[in-house]
């Protein structure tokens, strides 16, 4: 049983804030399905930690604003974003879209998906 212990918390701890949150919900669900009543959890607020600002450098291609990006906002769950993400970098690389607009796009989806983070929105 420590074993398993070990491991849910290791893999607890490399979760994103908001999975979690859903981790938690689910073992919420899972404890009381097998004993009614039996288990209330209290659980602390989760704390979204703020970005960690790094500034746009002149001339900072698209895959490098990604990366600042990742590094501003670790807490983001990168996946649920790749498919906005991946179509920008695509049109800056493939169609010759202009750097600077698709990195200020980057910039707000980033912020968008933090802003949900933060109110609890997780999906």
């Amino acid at each position: 049983m420590a074993s398993a212990q070990q491991q849910l918390t290791e893999l607890f701890r490399q979760l994103t804030a908001g999975d979690q949150l859903t981790l938690l919900a689910f073992a919420e669900f899972l404890a009381g399905r097998s004993s009614p009543g039996a288990v209330t959890v209290t659980r602390e607020p989760v704390v979204i930690p703020e970005p960690e600002p790094i500034e746009r450098q002149a001339g900072e291609s698209v895959v490098g604003a990604l990366k600042r990006l990742a590094k501003t906002y670790p807490m983001l769950d990168k996946t649920a974003m790749l498919g906005a993400t991946s179509d920008l970098v695509a049109s800056a690389i493939m169609q010759g879209a202009d750097p600077v607009g698709v990195i200020d796009q980057l910039e707000n989806i980033f912020r968008e998906h933090y802003e949900k983070l933060k109110s609890g929105d997780h999906e």
